[in-house]
């Protein structure tokens, strides 16, 4: 199977700004294979569309939240717990990280985002951290 997450080959652009585009769905969505298939697919194009805008810079599709732990501090102990910590219909799918001028430009992109029935991506800017 293609991965369409994975960052394709592209020009790069003098940007400074990189930005998370975050994608939560409803996971029993993808309980449908043909659906499962067609947002593969949607991805794969949606990738190639960043990659020709020169703007992705990296990106996964991630397992379902059955599949996910936490690990959870409080004051000096870690617990492990299943799944997500928060319960909620809406689970985070998969990310991509993209360059973009403003957070206009990476809101533009987000409207983009192919989604099966209902979600939402969040959009978050990404630290410059200094490397020294």
């Amino acid at each position: 199977m293609d991965r369409p997450f994975r960052p394709v080959e592209n020009e790069t652009r003098e940007t400074d700004m990189q930005y998370m585009l975050a994608i939560y769905e409803d996971h029993a969505a993808y309980a449908d294979e043909r659906a499962m298939a067609d947002i593969i697919r949607a991805h794969g194009a949606y990738s190639e569309m960043l990659a020709k805008a020169g703007v992705i810079r990296g990106g996964e599709g991630l397992a379902g939240s059955e599949d996910a732990k936490t690990v959870r501090r409080t004051g000096c102990r870690n617990a492990i717990h299943d799944g997500p910590y928060a319960e909620m219909q809406e689970q985070l799918g998969g990310f991509y990280i993209i360059e973009a001028d403003s957070m206009d430009e990476a809101l533009d992109w987000a409207a983009k985002m192919p989604m099966v029935g209902d979600g939402s991506v969040e959009v978050r800017p990404c630290l410059d951290v200094p490397s020294d």
